[in-house]
């Protein structure tokens, strides 16, 4: 008798923002900031669902500081990747300490800090049930986080890629200039361009809509957010074919 087939969980991948470490316009750190993700991340990964978060490092490093630098774009890119693996580091501590599993893979080799990323390390530890933080951006200069998050949503073959944002969801108009804007409870990726719509950035956009990867933009300060898009539920909105 054959073995009946297993479907596997859910599996998405979560871009956050670095200055959801550190609280709206902050820079740096904050506790209560860190605890508010990690608890947002941990019942998404007590629902039994499949979660690699891409994290970005704005909140330690922002290339435009250096613009007017002699520091090369090359070089500031890296450090910005760096950012990023420090915030990894930060966010894998406060989920252990709650009691998750949570692992590091990184894009740049730093082998003293955590193991580089590759496609079967990503999905042997998501199959373990570890929370899985992917820092380092795609390990290349020129490419942003959102690009690094639409890349590894699709190497490890994620069902959906969940955008956490400061709103919940994409407006006609940046809602809080007009008042008029009305909210997209789901769009297309074409209606997005048509639209001129800026949901990622292009490189990231075009790799999702590419691979038919869905995209939810929501607002991450609403309580089980990152659950209840990963699951599907109505909530932000959701870009498609």
């Amino acid at each position: 008798m054959s073995a009946r087939h297993v479907k596997r969980p859910r599996r998405v991948v979560v871009k956050l923002s670095g200055e959801s470490l550190c609280g709206a316009g902050g820079f740096g750190y904050s506790t209560t900031a860190m605890d508010a993700v990690a608890g947002e991340l941990f019942a998404c990964a007590s629902a039994k669902i499949q979660l690699a978060v891409v994290l970005g490092g704005g909140n330690v490093f922002r290339g435009a500081q250096l613009r007017k630098s002699d520091v090369g774009r090359d070089g500031a890119d890296r450090m910005g990747m760096l950012a990023t693996v420090m915030n990894a580091v930060a966010l894998r501590d406060v989920l252990r300490a709650r009691g998750a599993s949570a692992e590091i893979l990184t894009g740049l080799a730093v082998p003293d800090v955590a193991d580089a990323f590759t496609r079967e390390r990503a999905v042997a530890a998501l199959d373990a049930g570890a929370i899985l933080l992917l820092a380092g951006g795609t390990g290349h200069p020129y490419f942003t986080t959102d690009t690094a998050a639409a890349l590894r949503a699709v190497e490890i073959g994620a069902d959906a890629l969940l955008k956490a944002t400061k709103v919940d969801g994409i407006y006609s108009a940046d809602p809080r200039k007009d008042g008029k804007a009305a909210r997209f409870d789901e769009i297309t990726y074409r209606d997005c361009l048509d639209r001129r719509l800026e949901v990622m950035d292009q490189t990231a956009f075009a790799l999702a809509w590419e691979n038919r990867l869905p995209i939810v933009v929501f607002d991450m300060t609403r309580k089980h957010a990152v659950r209840d898009a990963a699951l599907g539920r109505r909530i932000g909105t959701r870009v498609v074919a």
